[in-house]
């Protein structure tokens, strides 16, 4: 569909409410009516948002009957038993000058204190929610130049208005309503109407245009404000809500075709909860037709998946991009179990969610729950958006061998230089590991840190340095071959727009072998010589013996061999390179030093559990493709 017709269709309002029928479009205008149509759908009565009264008895019947339920919500009613003499919070601006993580703080109180309130109706935790909600009220902003801030805190004050409605005054309703349509709905318009003044308050690039985290946060935030006041500002409410409704799909998108997300587990997480968010007070508010078609975009049934694969058997994330291999609570996957009817995502979620459940965990819980062995989910899977594989030994083994394996693109949001890293656990340890992010405050680090900061440089990451330089920021890696079969699994990536100078030919193979070895096997085809240092970070302790590397950590074992070629050695070096950049002194690098000469070339290096080297025999990475393309 053109802009034009985008932007005159029924009058210019892009959306169609009717019969249950959305049309989501990227309107630049929505008339008042169209707006007031909208906003007239949702619920009279409060609460509307997540969780409705005529739920509650169901519930509470729920934590008496289900042991987990039971030790989900003891958890969290003693975290607001906690709040009750606590100070309310206090605002102050990171390094950055934002207000984010004290807002994502407002949310998770408003919704612990919330939650106790309505299922108890003991109004000290509404007395004790109501003081932050105000507290957040108060503020003059809510860092709209910053607009995840604006998001979260629209949120927080979206359901602290919701769920407190009973109780609150008609001068203290009054007070959250304004906020909530001064800071968080007004504040979203200049981004939604394509029309931002030039001024240092905002931005000078639109969250709701984007195909990344920031889209799902803004709007998922922003909804629930325009949800939580629709009755008394139908107009502005419904105009935020039409304009959300066809920003999301930009983002949702990217889960296309088999559920992957660019950015890396940390944002796959915030991305896809602010979704579920947006989703669930949409279906809450108004009804279930409203979602269907969110529901149906390709790929994100199957976004559960891509969280059970970048979960090792340590219970680490292969952390590409700016992420942590800390696991974050997920209660977005009872969500999607429920919806799409997968209950291992459910098993997931309670599995990493149990020690330190958030309300979400209570309200969106999913009793019929499987492990991805249980339901047969292959033990190895590529997810081709992303370019991204995993291969692993076992799912329910803690020392199973696992690898995860990244192709992808330098220029995504949050990406690092990076192409053909991996992270490779087995035997209970993480043996070759990724950094992760540095820290935002560091500074450009958004502009030109990639090429600068060690550790989303390439030299600071598991794949190839040639010539001593980093990889082409807009170069892109796909994953040519995959193949999953019992005794042998494998994926082979493209690096050879990567490199500037040598684009001729750059391929990595990684294979796991009998389910217990792995091979890392590259190939060069350069168009003239080049130096090439081949690099894994480790933890462990490093011994070296020529082409053969002994590393152990925690009491096991793990031997490195260097396969071809022959003359090739192993080196251990530092990894830790000069402040700014964050330190890590207990990590080395184990790396390998080749002249790659102006033609056909081999590096190769197999990774085996104890003492004894695993030397295997080698066939070219074209019999590895044309074995992933043979049916």
């Amino acid at each position: 569909m053109s802009s034009g017709a985008k932007n005159s269709w029924l009058g210019a309002a892009g959306v169609v409410i009717g019969c249950g029928l959305l049309l989501l479009a990227c309107p630049k205008t929505v008339t008042r009516h169209a707006a007031e149509e909208l906003a007239g759908q949702v619920r009279r009565d409060h609460p509307r948002l997540m969780l409705l009264d005529r739920d509650i008895p169901a519930l509470k019947q729920s934590i008496q009957e289900i042991p987990a339920l039971g030790q989900y919500y003891a958890s969290i009613r003693a975290s607001a038993e906690q709040l009750l003499n606590s100070p309310v919070l206090d605002y102050p601006r990171d390094n950055r000058n934002h207000l984010l993580e004290p807002a994502r703080q407002a949310v998770d109180r408003i919704y612990r204190l919330g939650l106790v309130y309505r299922l108890e109706q003991d109004e000290r935790f509404a007395r004790r929610g109501i003081e932050e909600l105000l507290n957040a009220a108060r503020l003059p902003d809510w860092d709209p130049s910053h607009f995840l801030d604006t998001a979260e805190f629209t949120h927080a004050a979206a359901i602290g208005y919701d769920w407190f409605y009973p109780v609150l005054t008609p001068d203290q309703r009054a007070l959250v309503r304004d906020a909530i349509c001064k800071n968080g709905l007004n504040e979203s318009l200049y981004f939604y109407r394509l029309n931002m003044p030039v001024t240092p308050r905002y931005q000078d690039w639109n969250w709701a245009d984007f195909n990344f985290n920031w889209n799902p946060v803004c709007n998922g935030g922003i909804v629930t404000g325009a949800l939580a006041v629709a009755g008394e500002a139908p107009q502005m409410a419904g105009e935020v809500l039409a304009r959300a409704m066809a920003s999301l799909p930009i983002a949702m998108r990217e889960f296309a075709p088999d559920g992957g997300w660019l950015e890396g587990p940390g944002y796959w997480d915030y991305a896809t909860s602010y979704n579920v968010y947006f989703l669930a007070a949409l279906e809450t508010a108004i009804g279930p037709q409203l979602t269907q078609r969110y529901l149906q975009m390709p790929g994100f049934d199957k976004t559960g998946e891509f969280r059970l694969h970048m979960v090792g058997p340590l219970g680490l994330a292969f952390n590409f991009a700016d992420s942590r291999d800390t696991v974050n609570n997920a209660p977005q996957m009872f969500w999607l179990a429920r919806k799409f009817d997968r209950p291992e995502y459910a098993g997931h979620a309670a599995k990493f969610d149990s020690a330190a459940p958030s309300v979400f965990d209570l309200l969106w819980f999913a009793p019929v729950q499987r492990t991805p062995a249980e339901a047969q989910l292959p033990l190895d899977a590529c997810f081709r958006h992303v370019e991204t594989a995993f291969l692993r030994s076992s799912w329910d083994d803690p020392n199973a061998v696992y690898v995860g394996f990244k192709g992808g693109d330098n220029s995504a949001n949050h990406g690092h230089l990076d192409l053909g890293s991996f992270v490779l656990d087995a035997g209970g340890c993480r043996w070759a590991l990724d950094l992760g992010r540095d820290n935002y405050a560091l500074p450009l680090y958004f502009e030109w840190g990639k090429a600068a900061y060690y550790r989303l440089k390439t030299e600071g990451h598991n794949t190839l340095v040639l010539d001593g330089e980093n990889q082409r920021v807009d170069a892109v890696a796909p994953i040519v071959a995959f193949q999953s079969r019992p005794n042998r699994a494998f994926a082979v990536a493209d690096l050879s727009k990567a490199y500037r100078k040598h684009h001729n030919g750059v391929l990595r193979g990684i294979a796991l072998l009998g389910r217990q070895n792995v091979l890392i096997q590259d190939e060069f085809d350069l168009s003239k010589p080049a130096s090439a240092v081949w690099q894994i970070h480790t933890e462990a302790d490093i011994e070296l013996d020529g082409r053969k590397a002994t590393l152990r950590r925690q009491g096991k074992t793990l031997t490195a061999f260097i396969v071809e070629p022959e003359g090739a050695v192993f080196e251990a070096t530092q990894a830790n390179p000069p402040p700014p950049d964050a330190q890590q002194p207990g990590t080395r690098k184990l790396i390998i030093r080749v002249a790659v000469p102006a033609s056909a070339s081999r590096l190769a290096v197999t990774f085996a559990l104890g003492e004894s080297a695993c030397a295997v025999p080698l066939s070219p990475l074209a019999e590895w493709l044309a074995e992933a393309s043979d049916p």
